[in-house]
């Protein structure tokens, strides 16, 4: 794995679940591999959860961690080719990443997608880029269509959680009163679909996630039918896939209620909206697994983090430094 870009590099993800939960055991067993390398983090939207999450995880590994917000301590960066460089942008996407990697033996970037350009958004144009001009391993903390330590945090954290051998879990979608991404839903499908579990997908008409994701995973539209016997729901508002990036439905009645979720453990990547997404109730209860899974996070990112520090422990002789 020369990086980590999305649940697709996940070759076995029962192994890697394992070996998550063995550092969750045992977190500083690692710290060796660490020693005096660094990991830049690199952010172009806000977070809590990734940012802190993924220190820690470095940290675990004995690793230094250096952060930058992007769009507010950067120059302005140009990621177009061929650009007369004239207007806003400062510093080309070329030279940037290059540099960084004078500085980090490992890169982590998080960028959020447009919701306006449905092409630009699915090209990966910044993920992208930061894999094409580095010369260090980079991790994808969030990217325009996926979100992959998330979703392989999700899949520990069901795993963790389940009573039967092949459990039913449900992705729901629930309201929100702004435009969101696909990113977490998408990772999230693609990381069921690897496991042994009955998988179904419930939103209002409208909502259909990417086809390229979803394949032949069942999509049940009315919440309540889906929910019956489920053991996990995992709920996440997205917009529109087909009328990109548009809010169609605030539809109340989809919000999460105690009385809908029955026994079934409730999950959310968070933050997540009060009474909005979900009532207390839910949140307050010990079925919601929302506090575990951002625990999780932390040993997701570093069993990612371990493995490309144990295939590449000279990382800037692999790259041709």
């Amino acid at each position: 794995m020369k990086n980590f870009s999305s649940i697709s590099d996940i070759e076995d993800i029962n192994v890697w679940i394992d070996e998550a939960e063995r550092l969750k055991a045992n977190p500083y067993i690692f710290k060796h591999l660490g020693n005096n390398k660094t990991i830049g983090l690199f952010f172009f939207n806000s977070s809590l959860r990734t940012r802190l999450s993924t220190q820690k995880a470095a940290l675990n590994l004995g690793m230094n961690t250096m952060v930058m917000n992007v769009s507010g301590d950067a120059w302005g960066i140009e990621f177009e080719d061929g650009t007369i460089m004239n207007g806003t942008t400062a510093e080309h996407i070329k030279e940037a990443v290059a540099v960084v990697s004078q500085y980090c033996d490992i890169i982590a970037v998080r960028a959020f997608p447009t919701l306006t350009d449905k092409v630009k958004d699915e090209s990966e144009y910044v993920l992208k880029a930061f894999m094409k001009y580095a010369t260090v391993p980079v991790v994808n903390m969030e990217s325009a269509t996926g979100h992959p330590l998330q979703g392989f945090t999700d899949a520990m954290t069901i795993s963790e959680y389940a009573q039967s051998k092949k459990p039913k879990v449900v992705l729901s979608w629930a309201p929100h009163v702004k435009s969101l991404p696909h990113a977490v839903a998408n990772s999230f499908v693609q990381a069921m679909q690897k496991m042994e579990v009955e998988f179904i997908i419930t939103h209002p008409k409208g909502y259909e996630l990417n086809p390229q994701i979803v394949g032949d995973t069942p999509v049940v539209y009315n919440q309540e039918e889906a929910f019956e016997k489920a053991d996990f729901v995992y709920v996440k508002n997205w917009s529109s896939y087909n009328d990109y990036g548009k809010v169609l439905n605030t539809d109340p009645l989809w919000m999460i209620t105690k009385e809908k979720l029955g026994n079934a453990k409730f999950m959310h990547c968070l933050p997540v909206r009060r009474n909005l997404i979900v009532e207390d109730a839910v949140l307050d209860s010990e079925n919601s697994l929302v506090i575990q899974q951002a625990n999780n996070r932390t040993f997701a990112a570093q069993l990612v983090l371990k493995k490309l520090l144990r295939k590449w422990p000279n990382l800037k002789l692999f790259y041709n430094y």
